[in-house]
């Protein structure tokens, strides 16, 4: 029996072509939409990386939105929205005693210097700059301090410290610190116990004064007031003769005749003053 020959095939050269332009323009556009369209996402800012002409252009800074790249170039994006960040730390008070302090604190990278933030120090500036001179000045400030000082009356002065010997730190690296806030502290509690007592004795002990002053204050008052009296009643004596008494008790006298209500008026009583008798 004969065997069937199978037909040749042949594909079309333009089919070949086709195929191969259409996997050429899908790799592509895969690779511009990657490396060439590049959006910057809100509250970022970008920087370009020259692969062949100079590396980083640290002066020019890609707002957010879309921008269009060439394939060798890369844009880095940088977020430059305001960051918090938590720290905790064990640290030694002015008297050696240990003492945790828990602090939160607020920064974002200066955003027409991140270019010059990304060559010197990189992307990780957090923790290379910021952790290390938070956690140094914390140490520095509150190791001048006494703990009683840490837990009550200079807390905000102790943040102020800090905040200020940290920005001196991170400005030059171009890192923005926009607060530092010291959450808690917690002493030993045998310590904590002795200056709570120690607080509330002080209270008391002003509270006491307070109402010794209050009293002070409300005596020299009654002082002065019955000063006062004693002057106006020597004054007031000394002007009243018996004439200028005789004198008012004839006015009295006449003011009371025009009165409607019955009455019987004697002139001339023992002390030369008239009489009224009711009827």
């Amino acid at each position: 029996m004969a065997q069937r020959q199978r037909p040749n095939v042949e594909i079309p050269t333009n089919l070949v072509k086709y195929i191969f332009l259409g996997f050429l323009i899908l790799i592509i556009f895969s690779i511009l939409s990657n490396t060439t369209f590049v959006t910057v996402q809100p509250g970022h800012k970008a920087i370009k990386f020259k692969r062949f002409g100079g590396g980083i252009d640290a002066e020019k800074i890609y707002e957010q939105g879309f921008h269009v790249v060439m394939p060798w170039n890369s844009l880095i994006t940088y977020d430059v929205r305001i960051n918090d960040h938590f720290e905790k730390m064990e640290v030694l008070s002015k008297n050696g005693l240990s003492i945790s302090v828990e602090l939160s604190y607020r920064y974002q990278p200066v955003a027409n210097k991140i270019g010059y933030l990304h060559n010197e120090i990189g992307s990780d500036y957090l923790e290379r700059i910021l952790v290390p001179e938070i956690r140094s000045a914390t140490r520095e400030v509150i190791g001048e301090y006494l703990p009683e000082e840490l837990y009550s009356t200079q807390r905000e002065a102790i943040q102020d410290e800090i905040f200020q010997r940290t920005t001196e730190a991170t400005t030059p690296n171009y890192i923005h610190l926009d607060a530092v806030l010291i959450r808690s502290v917690v002493l030993p509690t045998k310590l904590k116990e002795a200056i709570e007592t120690k607080l509330e004795e002080e209270q008391l002990a002003f509270q006491y004064e307070f109402r010794l002053d209050k009293e002070r204050k409300e005596s020299e008052r009654r002082i002065i007031e019955a000063t006062a009296k004693a002057e106006a009643n020597r004054l007031l004596s000394a002007s009243l003769t018996d004439k200028i008494l005789q004198e008012r008790g004839i006015e009295a006298t006449l003011e009371l005749a025009k009165s409607q209500n019955s009455k019987v008026i004697v002139v001339g009583g023992s002390d030369g003053l008239p009489l009224i008798l009711g009827k």
